[in-house]
């Protein structure tokens, strides 16, 4: 079976011997880039699974990468960047990262994070990429969701593991823990904050009253309901 590969997209040279070296000895395959235009060159030929994306590129805004990664790619992302502020964490993960991981960092967490990502990024218990529910139709292998007069809005990865998750298990308590387990996030503030911005964005793509949500319930202590009914296939 073909490993998993992993982009690195990092200006600095030691970084990416370091994350490659880490990586390969953890039975990755890895392809590392120095600059943007190399890495979307290289798009064109190459399908990564995780992508470790550097906010500091000498040739292109990393956050506008990330954000078009999220709308055109089916890898997870990875943001590894010096960038410690709250803000950045947040405006990262709101444009589509599934994680963020800050400078200076020990290559083992890079790898597990890179574990935990494949994880969550293996099929659900529905074979089908297509679900009907609420007037919705959302199309999981073109990130999209289409209304009922065929207006699409496209959603990122990161969003569209959440939406499956809610998909799965239509009607039933999905506590912040089980989120965790299931989309491989590392617990605390971080992935509690990175869980509200996706729920949060797909219930403005949903047209959901941000004050009384119809399908994306908030359980206060508990969790998240989703109530619609849903249709696979």
């Amino acid at each position: 079976m073909t490993q998993p590969l992993v982009a690195i997209l990092d200006d600095e040279p030691e970084i990416r011997r370091m994350l490659s070296g880490a990586l390969e000895d953890a039975g990755f395959r890895t392809a590392s880039f120095a600059r943007a235009t190399e890495f979307e060159a290289a798009l064109a030929s190459m399908s990564p699974d995780v992508c470790l994306v550097d906010l500091g590129l000498p040739d292109r805004d990393g956050l506008t990468l990330v954000h078009r990664l999220a709308l055109e790619s089916g890898a997870s992302i990875i943001i590894i960047s010096g960038r410690a502020q709250v803000q950045d964490r947040v405006t990262g993960l709101e444009l589509g990262a599934d994680d963020y991981i800050i400078k200076p960092f020990e290559p083992a967490e890079v790898v597990a994070r890179v574990r935990a990502r494949l994880r969550s990024a293996k099929p659900g218990p529905q074979a089908s990429n297509t679900a009907r529910f609420a007037g919705w139709t959302a199309h999981f292998d073109r990130y999209v969701l289409e209304d009922e007069k065929g207006e699409e809005v496209t959603f990122s990865h990161a969003e569209g593991e959440v939406l499956r998750l809610f998909l799965d298990a239509p009607k039933r308590l999905i506590s912040r823990a089980q989120m965790q387990e299931s989309l491989g996030g590392v617990a605390g503030e971080s992935f509690d904050r990175a869980m509200d911005v996706r729920i949060s964005r797909l219930r403005t793509k949903l047209r959901e009253d941000p004050k009384n949500p119809r399908l994306i319930k908030t359980i206060y202590g508990a969790g998240y309901i989703f109530l619609g009914d849903v249709r696979w296939g």
